[in-house]
């Protein structure tokens, strides 16, 4: 491998849940807020690109639908690289990719450059960052995970929050190739989050008491399978199966509203910048909604129902949307906006947090490659089929009443899936209990007996036979009188007789 420190420890090593991770944390963090509000930030640009390259709106927003596509689409992709490479290393290229994309693209001359670097290549570059930073994300914490889900997610809101200021900066000072060339300069700091993803590896103690097996040993013993590049078996899994069914639905209707949200105010009549602010009203909620939420499903009795919270919190949206397609002012729509990011943010707390613990961390970097490109798909349907209702009715109400359908219907997907097909698992009793035994003899109605049940009364039986054989007879009788009698003859008895050699 060349010295590539590959994760193999991850499943097999008990998570710290604090110490380094709070680090992978924080990078964890920066990622997903590149990750998610990049290509938000870019379509700052926007106006100044139509002027220079003389295209049309819907021309450029390609940019930010490719960009997403490859987000999502290249999750098997990822899921390979990191199961061959490990997942610091394949960061750090996704990091000098999506520096490079901008970079090049700030020296571009049509808009095809642009689709290919900015789109193609920083899209590629931030997706080997968001997957595995996840992943790692995964390795480090157990008892505190749902609260490091929320704090990561949280990067998503604060970073555009500031991106989107920043980029309207750089393109006033130094137009947008300047702007693009800074960007890239900035996107260096995934390489930064990427060293920080230091391989989970056994404790030193751990490593010392390992044995080193002989020469011989080694050629006999069995070789182990190579691990899966891409893991297929968790198709078998029916929690995973609801979850991406309903995953996918989701997404149909998720990112509308926050893209069809501004021109809805301005339609009613509403300036630019009142119209803007909602966006900013939605991202502040937000940034507040996914660490709580985190917090919340971290409690010890919300923590095992995590995936009906996760559909309370799909259901919460989807009637938003439902309730916010009957605005009328601008007053209705903030309080839209504040209902949306408080949904909105416990949606993109909970999302890994239940693949996490659907699937397990040995699936997990598999599973999100899988469940990204189904995604994928629906991202590229979701907003461009949203678009062509409004273009036939005319009216935003449409929209959003089509977004909280399908919201809502993917929180009954999941809610009704995990209830009636995933049955839970009864504690495990100890092996050989009657209980245990008369367990599967119940399961099996009577007409056979486990292996294992077997086995143990056939163990049972022997010891009794055992007990039996040692056992004094109860048919032999002891005389009293002659135990005296042999304790009173020492010499008869093979004992020495009292002298004065055998005193001394």
């Amino acid at each position: 491998m060349g010295g590539v420190a590959l994760d193999v420890g991850g499943p097999a090593v008990k998570a710290p849940d604090g110490g380094w991770g709070w680090a992978v944390l924080f990078g964890c963090f920066v990622i997903t807020g590149f990750s998610y509000a990049f290509p938000k930030a870019v379509s700052v640009f926007f106006k100044e690109l139509i002027r220079e390259f003389g295209v049309g709106y819907s021309d450029m927003a390609w940019v930010s639908s490719i960009l997403l596509a490859m987000l999502y689409g290249t999750g098997p992709l990822c899921s390979v690289l990191v199961n061959r490479f490990g997942c610091r290393p394949v960061m750090m290229v996704g990091g000098l990719f999506a520096s490079l994309g901008m970079i090049l693209a700030s020296f571009a001359t049509s808009i095809i450059h642009i689709y290919l670097c900015t789109g193609v290549i920083t899209g590629l570059g931030l997706a080997l960052n968001f997957q595995p930073s996840l992943i790692m994300l995964n390795r480090y914490f157990s008892e505190k995970r749902p609260l490091a889900n929320g704090l990561s997610a949280a990067g998503s809101p604060v970073a555009l929050c500031c991106l989107s200021p920043l980029g309207q900066v750089l393109q006033y000072k130094y137009g947008w190739r300047g702007g693009f060339l800074i960007l890239g300069g900035l996107l260096l700091n995934c390489c930064v989050c990427a060293a920080v993803m230091r391989p989970l590896l056994p404790p030193k103690g751990q490593q010392k008491d390992v044995e080193v097996p002989c020469s011989s040993e080694v050629e006999n013993a069995p070789k182990k399978p190579k691990a899966k590049l891409l893991d297929f078996t968790v198709f078998k899994d029916r929690g995973f199966l609801i979850y991406t069914v309903a995953a996918s639905v989701m997404v149909l209707g998720l990112f509308v509203p926050p893209v069809f949200v501004v021109s809805y105010a301005k339609e009613l009549g509403y300036e630019d910048t009142k119209s803007a602010l909602l966006l900013t009203i939605l991202g502040f909620v937000d940034m507040f909604a996914r660490p709580t939420c985190g917090i919340i499903a971290g409690l010890k009795w919300v923590r095992p129902r995590c995936v009906y919270l996760f559909s309370f919190a799909m259901l919460f949206n989807g009637i938003t949307d439902l309730v916010g397609s009957q605005a009328s002012d601008y007053p209705t729509l903030v309080v839209f906006c504040i209902f949306f990011g408080l949904s909105y943010g416990m949606v993109g707390a909970l999302q890994f947090e239940v693949l996490m613990a659907i699937v397990g961390t040995e699936k997990f970097s598999s599973a999100i490659g899988l469940v990204l490109l189904m995604e994928a798909i629906a991202v590229l349907v979701g907003p461009p089929g949203a678009g062509k209702l409004l273009d036939r009715t005319k009216k935003y109400m449409f929209v959003f009443l089509l977004a909280g359908c399908e919201v809502c219907l993917s929180a009954i997907i999941i809610a009704c899936g995990n209830f009636f097909c995933i049955k839970t698992k009864a504690p495990a009793k100890e092996e050989g209990s009657p209980e245990n035994l008369a367990l599967d003899h119940h399961q099996t109605g009577g007409a056979t007996e486990s292996a294992e049940g077997q086995e143990e009364r056939d163990k049972m039986l022997q010891q009794q036979e055992e007990e039996k054989m040692t056992a004094r007879p109860d048919s032999v009788a002891v005389d009293s009188q002659e135990v005296e009698k042999f304790l009173k003859e020492p010499e008869k008895n093979g004992a020495l007789s009292c002298s004065p050699e055998t005193c001394l």
